[in-house]
Parts: C-alpha cells; structure tokens; sequence
C-alpha cells in the first residue's frame, strides 16, 4: 500500500492527504491515519523498512519485536456472545463472521502501531493531551472500520452515528485480527479487525458524494498467478473470493455513476509478498516491488478532480 499510494499520489491534482474521505480497514487503517497526519512517503517507506526517522523511531524499534506468526493465545473462546448469536440468529451473521468467534483470545498486542500512529498525530495537532495522546481526530472526513466482537456488526469510528474513540485506539481496532492480537477494548465493548466483516469496507461508500474513488488492495488481486505450492494455492483461493466480493461493490458504486480504480498485487508482488502478509521479514522487498508495479498499472490512468481513498 505504501508503494502504490506514493504512485498513486503522481497520477492525483491534489495531495492525497486533502482527500474529501479517507476509509481506512485493518492495515489501510495505519494508511489511513498517515495519511490524514500529513506523513510524507519518505517517512512511510523508512518505517516500512525499519529504518528509525525522528519521531518514528520509537515505533521501529517495537514493530522489531512482531514476529511472523501470532504470540500463544489464551485458551478461551474469542467471543461467547457472537458465537451465540451466530448459532441463533444465522441469518443475521455471516458465517465467516461467526467462525471468528471460535478462535481463542489473541494474546498480540499493538505497541508498535499505536506508538506510530500517536506520534504521528500528535505531530500534526502539534501537542498531547495529558494521558499522552493526542486530543481529537485529524482534520478531513475519516472513517475507520472496526468489528464489534460481540455483535459482529462493522462500526466506523470517525462517522457522526459511531461511538466516540480516540484515534489512536480506533486504528488499533481496526488492526487486531482475531486469534492473533487482543480485541481492542473502547467505551466498555470490544472491537477487532474490520477487515473481518469486509476486506476494504467499499460499500459504505453507497449514497455517499463522493465521485472518483481509489481502492487499495493488497489482499485481492485483479491479476493472479498460479504458484505451485499447495500453500500458496490454498491462499490464492482466497483471494479469489475476496477478489470476487470487491469487484461485485465496485460494481455497484459504478452503477451509481462513480469512477472506481482498485490496485491490488499482481504476480511480481504476490512471488515476493508469500502466503503469510505478517511476515515482515520480506517487507523491503515488497516495498520495492511495490513501487515498480504500482507505477506501471497507474501509467494509463489520467487525473481525478476530487480524490477519495
């Protein structure tokens, strides 16, 4: 996302950071709150690469301590309640959705994203509140998807009708995948990563004014390969799945007279990214990779008049 933003921000009339909305889910939540903070693409590419830029540092040096598999769980159900009202109310809980309720309690912890996205807001707003975070949400409509562990119903903080978080919280949110780090807890309920109810969360953009929209996707792919590893068929299935659900909202935004451009790997990204996206080990490189295939699939592409991301 970083090498296809960067790319992306080229091909735009205006910064990406002036976009009239910004959504951001699971890791397109980090994005997102970058890119409302105003951080440059220098900064992003020397943090993805593990290089400690001024305030940044300190989020470096934790993101060093993720490994590429999750930390040993707690042996208990994720979430009693969803489970419960998955098996009772089936309909009303989509079955992917209700599986996560299963997985046990993720024992991961968010330090390092956390610490970026508190240091980078609190640059921008210029000061910390006491508690050592900063007062209120970046400037710009941001919407930050998240998954009530209980309900299973997708929240978005930042909206007028979403409970009230702060920011360094609701990105945290956004980002704990279930099973894998703990469920983020704000105003007394639980929340995990948004990526569980949709992928990018696209159709919350029905009904809205906005009318050139940017998707980035780095778990779909428009262009698949076709590896031979059993693994990374297995994972190739996936994103076929997912790559169907976002063309079909897609879709339906265009039926609505709204321009949509998706960027998601194609084969040269998917042979460096591997079966596991956690695995920072291969982040530089995917990086790198990033940068040259980005520009090469935006090089068609003219200018917008008001960008969305």
């Amino acid at each position: 996302m970083t090498g296809a933003l960067a790319c992306l921000q080229d091909r735009l009339p205006h910064a990406v950071a002036d976009a009239d909305l910004v959504v951001g889910t699971s890791a397109g939540s980090v994005m997102a709150a970058a890119v409302r903070c105003r951080a440059t693409f220098g900064e992003l590419a020397a943090w993805q690469c593990g290089d400690p830029v001024g305030i940044l540092g300190e989020s470096v040096v934790l993101a060093a301590w993720d490994g590429p598999l999750p930390p040993l769980p707690r042996l208990r159900f994720g979430s009693v309640p969803l489970a419960a009202a998955a098996l009772l109310r089936p309909h009303r809980v989509p079955p992917w959705v209700g599986a996560t309720a299963w997985l046990p309690h993720g024992g991961g912890h968010h330090a390092a994203v956390r610490s970026l996205v508190t240091a980078l807001h609190g640059r921008h707003h210029g000061h910390l509140s006491r508690d050592g975070t900063p007062p209120c949400w970046p400037g710009g409509r941001t919407w930050i998807a998240a998954m009530d562990y209980d309900t299973g119903q997708r929240v978005l903080f930042g909206r007028d009708d979403a409970p009230q978080a702060p920011f360094p919280d609701a990105v945290v949110a956004s980002c704990s995948i279930p099973g894998w780090y703990q469920p983020a807890k704000i105003g007394g309920r639980r929340y995990v990563d948004g990526g569980v109810r949709c992928l990018t969360s696209l159709g919350v953009l029905n009904g809205t004014d906005v009318d050139d929209i940017y998707v980035l996707a780095p778990m779909a792919s428009t262009e698949p390969d076709h590896p031979l590893a059993p693994h990374l068929r297995l994972e190739r299935r996936l994103r076929q799945l997912l790559t169907r659900i976002l063309l079909r909202q897609a879709r339906m935004l265009a039926a609505q007279g709204k321009q949509v451009t998706i960027l998601t790997p194609g084969p040269q990204d998917l042979a460096v990214m591997g079966a596991n996206p956690m695995d920072l080990r291969r982040t530089q490189a995917v990086l790198e990779t990033s940068f040259r295939t980005s520009a090469g699939a935006l090089a068609g592409l003219g200018s917008t008049r008001r960008p969305a991301a």
